[in-house]
């Protein structure tokens, strides 16, 4: 794969994720109340419902942000996955573990069910696994040319 390629992929990686991101932060905000109430129902997160109400947002909004630039796009991926493997787990527990399932997902992504939100975070996670490792071979290239 030319490096042509591998930066286009790169790039609608991010993308994909700071879309993701962003529209998942700004549809909290713009529902905050709702996203307050779903929250503090989590029968697994009720304790931390407070913090995470603002925690959770501005974490994807730096995360796009981190995306957006060049130079620290790959903490952005790594944190990307981290999130979304936080999201994924907090999947599996709550419908394993918990005789109630609210769901705190703003907008389009409150329409899934928990298997497709599942099967959609593991997606994600597969995205930026990818871009994690091509944005590797990138930087190891780049500085086997500048040596």
């Amino acid at each position: 794969m030319s490096e042509k390629t591998k930066r286009i992929i790169m790039d609608t990686i991010s993308i994909l994720f700071i879309i993701l991101f962003a529209y998942a932060a700004v549809s909290k905000w713009l529902d905050f109340s709702h996203f307050k109430v779903q929250l503090g129902q989590s029968p697994i997160i009720t304790d931390f419902s407070s913090w995470l109400i603002w925690f959770v947002p501005a974490v994807e909004i730096s995360i796009s942000i981190l995306l957006l630039l060049s130079r620290s796009r790959q903490i952005g991926l790594y944190f990307s996955f981290s999130l979304m493997t936080l999201f994924s787990g907090y999947i599996v527990l709550i419908t394993r573990f918990s005789p109630f399932t609210p769901c705190s997902c703003g907008g389009v992504l409150q329409n899934m069910n928990w298997n497709q939100h599942l099967i959609f975070n593991i997606f994600f996670m597969a995205l930026a696994m990818t871009g994690i490792l091509l944005e590797s071979d990138l930087s190891i290239k780049t500085k086997h040319l500048l040596q």
